[in-house]
């Protein structure tokens, strides 16, 4: 699979990675951890080696998973974890109770403090029983803890030898440009915000920024929870113990928009290429001029070998420039006020991807 530069950082990233956050359960409902193990091994043998993953995803259980796919095969692997969303030690601030594993429901808060950010590494590395993550991102912006304090803590962690990049995730522009000189002589590796066809917000202001800095964009949800796949008819109904089930943008009126759009235009150009509606949206995604890598979730390995052959799909100008015009007219009803302000301003936002 086709690599790119993360940034100005040591690291070579697969244009497409694994996303592990559906396999730590919870939000996705139950999950088999055997499928899951066997999921992200097809991944690395597709050429998606690198893994994304967060202490808050299952509450560890993600990155236990993590730990025993990489026993004895470390060299093989990019980890990618977070730090800065806490269960396991609440500082008393404002949260919100997401479901665990096993439909456990858990409070959750921000906290970027250097102390936690601390913790946070040392316990995710003990999980995944590794030395060192490739790659550290700060899940959210803590807006009680300055930038720069957060930055030092993981610039001593650098240097200590438990990670080897920094990044951030779901960071305003103002926020990456606090994170980047607050780092100093070493590069911010990389942010990861949400970007689809259906959420194209980071191409008025982050996208542009991260290629003027040469900051790599990890983007997630490109297939939008699996709304853009074509699979999700307007009748499909969900189990009350998926997040989905709850979400906004898979209300029917919603689906029946965007399948719409995805009969018209997509599904044209899967038949002639031989591909599928997802690997079409995907293979969009990763077209898109400063997008480094896609972060997809699955729960099979099936659906990884699908994933994993948009790599090698390639998109003609007009097909691309096709698809971006018919989805600027979907207007999917998200409730009051724009995706992308709620989803700065709640937490909830990180557990609905």
């Amino acid at each position: 699979m086709q690599t790119r530069p993360l940034g100005r950082s040591t690291l070579e990233v697969p244009i497409l990675s694994f996303g592990a956050y559906a396999i730590g359960g919870g939000y996705w409902g139950p999950t088999q951890d055997e499928l899951a193990v066997e999921a992200m091994r097809a991944a690395i043998d597709s050429g998606m080696n690198a893994i994304d993953t967060a202490p808050v995803y299952g509450f560890g259980h993600s990155e236990r998973l993590v730990g025993e796919l990489v026993r004895g095969r470390r060299d093989e692997v990019l980890i990618f974890s977070k730090c800065g969303i806490r269960w396991d030690g609440l500082r008393g601030g404002d949260g919100k109770d997401i479901l665990g594993p096993g439909g456990v429901k858990s409070r959750v808060e921000l906290d970027s403090r250097p102390e936690s950010v601390r913790y946070e590494v040392e316990q995710s590395l003990l999980r995944m029983e590794i030395e060192c993550m490739d790659l550290l991102q700060v899940h959210a912006r803590d807006p009680l803890v300055p930038v720069a304090e957060t930055m030092g803590a993981l610039l001593d962690l650098r240097a200590e030898g438990k990670l080897r990049e920094i990044g951030v995730s779901n960071y305003t522009r103002e926020d990456l440009e606090a994170a980047r000189l607050a780092l100093g002589d070493v590069p911010l590796a990389s942010d990861q915000p949400q970007y689809s066809l259906l959420c194209r917000d980071i191409e008025a202001d982050i996208l542009p920024w991260a290629q003027e800095h040469e900051v790599g964009l990890l983007v997630y949800s490109p297939i939008a929870q699996g709304l853009l796949t074509g699979k999700v008819p307007a009748e499909r109904s969900f189990s009350q113990d998926e997040g989905r089930a709850k979400k906004l943008d898979f209300q029917a009126e919603n689906r029946a928009r965007v399948n719409a759009v995805i009969d018209e235009i997509i599904r044209p150009i899967a038949a002639e290429r031989g591909a599928t509606v997802a690997q079409v949206v995907l293979a969009w995604t990763i077209s898109q001029p400063g997008v480094t890598s896609a972060l997809v979730g699955a729960r099979t390995a099936d659906q990884v070998r699908e994933n994993a052959a948009a790599a090698a799909l390639s998109l003609s100008d007009d097909e691309r420039a096709l698809i971006a015009l018919a989805f600027e007219g979907v207007k999917v009803d998200r409730g009051q006020g724009g995706f992308a302000a709620r989803a700065r301003a709640k937490l909830k936002h990180l557990f609905g991807r």
